[in-house]
């Protein structure tokens, strides 16, 4: 008999002690949760695209970020940088440098008589970002404009190529916008992701990769999760926005942003998400808020 008490007395105690250790431990890890900022699970790393945001300073976009979450303010020039280190953030996507109307989304690297200006800019803005200890540096197609896919794809890599090897000392990653033609930029040339990925295969090198803006390729091509599975090697940054019209990612659109990401984070992705929806709420910080919460998978 009293064995018997003995033993039962014995796991009664074992399993007091184990329940009061998983406590313990979920104590801690619910603590460890709570210390970072936005409550955040810190899979994902956060960046925002300013321009979504014209009347919040970027000051004010650094500090509401920090409370937010953001590790990334992006799409600015170098000049931005000193503030941008001030607040502890960095720029997960440096801005694209351009000359004489050239660089932009419209006219860019699918044109030969480009190539002199483009990759004389092109080193200055790689040095400059390699010197702040960025990363990653946009670049486009430009507009075809009659020009064949094949023959942009074949363009683009000439002038690219070009710039690559100061972009591989340097340690900077060359990386093209994916846009959609069909709503905002009508005849843009990398607008599908195949022919993204083509001149990624064309140009041969880790320093060169796209940016998979989900809002775009929503609108071009649809098939999100599976070509993010199936393609994720050739993207270094994605891109978020509510489709239709480009406003906040939650219930108000088609996209279900929590599966997406929870799809780029299992591919081990280790770079940027940003936020580049254009609030449609007087609240804006508060949307952008709700798109990082959304997008923490």
């Amino acid at each position: 008999m009293s064995n018997s008490i003995s033993r039962r007395t014995a796991l009664k105690a074992s399993a007091a002690l184990v329940t009061a250790t998983a406590a313990g431990l979920g104590s801690r890890l619910s603590a460890a949760d709570q210390t970072l900022p936005g409550g955040l699970k810190g899979r994902v790393h956060h960046s925002v695209c300013k321009w979504c945001y014209p009347k919040v300073s970027l000051e004010e976009m650094c500090r509401a970020g920090k409370e937010i979450g953001l590790t990334s303010v992006e799409l600015l020039q170098p000049s931005d940088f000193p503030t941008l280190k001030r607040h502890g953030l960095t720029c997960a996507m440096v801005s694209n440098p351009t000359v004489d109307g050239l660089g932009g989304i419209t006219k860019a690297w699918n044109r030969v008589e480009h190539h002199d200006r483009l990759v004389d800019v092109y080193h200055r803005q790689i040095d400059a970002v390699a010197e702040a200890g960025m990363t990653n540096l946009i670049c486009f197609s430009g507009n075809r404009d009659g020009l064949d896919d094949a023959k942009g794809i074949e363009n683009c890599a000439l002038g690219l190529k070009r710039i690559l090897a100061r972009a591989e000392e340097k340690k900077v990653t060359l990386v093209m916008e994916l846009l959609n033609s069909r709503v905002d930029h009508h005849d843009y040339q990398c607008d599908h992701s195949a022919w993204g990925i083509e001149l990624c295969k064309r140009i041969g090198s880790e320093r060169f990769k796209l940016l998979y803006d989900i809002y775009h390729m929503q609108i071009m091509e649809g098939d999100v999760i599976a070509t993010i599975r199936r393609s994720h090697a050739y993207f270094a940054h994605y891109h978020t926005g509510g489709v239709p019209g480009r406003h906040e990612i939650d219930d108000t659109q088609e996209l279900h942003y929590p599966a997406i990401l929870k799809a780029i984070v299992e591919t081990g992705f280790q770079g940027h998400v940003a936020q580049e929806f254009i609030p449609a709420r007087p609240d804006v910080l508060a949307s952008l808020k709700q798109g990082v919460q959304l997008c923490d998978a």
